[in-house]
């Protein structure tokens, strides 16, 4: 498809691809990259070291993943509308609640509320929205919507740094609650008006071929997936992206001190890795449409394989563009494909419940990354080291998410 073809798509459906959009960069505010900019700001006000900052970033994180089976189910169940305000309001309430941290305690759970709002439950109700109410279209909707993310990575760090530096973490999280409540939720009331349970007119089957194809397909419940000897093969290859793409960007700071660059070149460079997320999603999007997600999966994960070996090779600062490239590529065919392959794999009908189940996870290993390249850190390994580590997990995962789409099921 042209991108002429593309915009016209957008155009189409502009009311529920704006709604996937504006969920995906509101999700930012619980996003790593932007709690990592604040990080600096609670080790020196709290007096925390790397491992205990990372160790309250896990406890939250890991309390998130804990929750969002269960919260992330209430997608099937509840109208759009509703549910989405419900999130947003609860994403308010994090932000608002941030203001207030005075100690360990209360950080613990302001990360657990920021992660499960906004990290979990915000994206998760973006590309859910765009997986269920799109077929013929899937891959263009999830991809578009994606672009959210992407903007949320290119530019709000840089505006985080100007608002922390002008008024203070607190009165950031601060603005964003206005954000939330004066911006946010007066345009999701607007795109999602009227929408009830009608599906766009994409989710319409554009042949009777593929009538037949969706009448045919199975939409398994969550327990039937969770026998699917296939989710434990793949299991290792998606906690790749989240694991280790968070534990980078968590760390990206004390990377940019490990190779003698400055923080405003590592940060800057953004820019290039969001682009790259962008460029890629949209090619991916229209290929999944053309291909089905299921072919692209199992390569996602080399040009993450790629990134870590220009780290650990190379002290050069033009390195960076290079690994924010191909950083950016391994985000863009991961977000699009990883989303739209659950839909092909296992139906629509429950989709929010496998979709949040599969978020949970993912949200695992958000949790799991910072701590654990910052416990390697502490042990003594250079960060070139852990780079290294992984790669090589990275390639073990790769070769086992080939292997899961081989083997048959019944």
């Amino acid at each position: 498809m042209s991108n002429a073809g593309l915009f016209k798509f957008a155009v189409a459906n502009r009311r529920l691809i704006a709604f996937g959009f504006l969920a995906a960069f509101t999700s930012s505010f619980g996003q790593t990259y932007f709690i990592g900019i604040l990080g600096p700001e609670f080790q020196a006000e709290f007096g925390l070291s790397h491992t205990v900052w990372g160790s309250i970033y896990l406890i939250g994180t890991l309390a998130s993943a804990a929750m969002l089976p269960v919260s992330g189910k209430l997608i099937d169940d509840i109208p759009l509308r509703k549910y989405a305000l419900w999130v947003c309001g609860l994403l308010m309430l994090a932000c608002g609640f941030t203001t207030l941290v005075n100690g360990v305690i209360t950080l613990i759970f302001s990360i657990f509320f920021l992660r499960h709002a906004g990290q979990g439950l915000m994206s998760h109700t973006a590309i859910t929205t765009m997986a269920r109410y799109f077929t013929a279209g899937r891959g263009r909707a999830i991809a578009i919507a994606t672009l959210g993310f992407s903007l949320g990575e290119a530019v709000l760090p840089f505006l985080a740094v100007l608002a922390i530096a002008s008024y203070g973490w607190r009165w950031t999280y601060g603005g964003v609650v206005l954000y939330l409540g004066m911006i946010v939720i007066p345009i999701f009331l607007l795109l999602l008006k009227d929408l009830g349970d009608r599906p766009p007119a994409d989710s319409a089957p554009n042949s009777r071929a593929e009538q037949k194809q969706l009448q045919q397909q199975r939409s398994w419940t969550r327990a039937e997936a969770l026998h699917d000897p296939r989710i434990y093969l793949l299991l290792p290859g998606l906690l790749a992206a989240p694991i280790i793409s968070t534990a980078m960007f968590f760390h990206h700071l004390t990377l940019a001190g490990a190779k003698g660059w400055s923080h405003a070149w590592i940060t800057g460079s953004y820019l290039i890795y969001a682009v790259s997320t962008v460029i890629t999603a949209l090619i991916v999007g229209q290929t999944i449409d053309r291909l089905g997600a299921i072919r692209l999966v199992p390569f996602m994960l080399l040009p993450l394989i790629s990134a870590m070996i220009v780290i650990a090779v190379f002290t050069n600062p033009f390195s960076v563009w290079l690994y924010m490239v191909l950083m950016g590529i391994n985000i863009g065919i991961a977000h699009t494909s990883v989303s739209a392959m659950w839909a092909e794999m296992y139906g629509v009908k429950h989709l929010g419940a496998i979709r949040s189940l599969a978020t949970a996870v993912g949200v695992f290993g958000t949790a799991l990354g910072p701590v654990t390249m910052g416990s390697l850190m502490d042990w003594g390994l250079h960060i070139e080291h852990v780079c290294l580590i992984f790669a090589g997990y990275s390639v073990i995962g790769s070769c086992l998410m080939v292997a899961a789409f081989r083997s048959k099921i019944d």
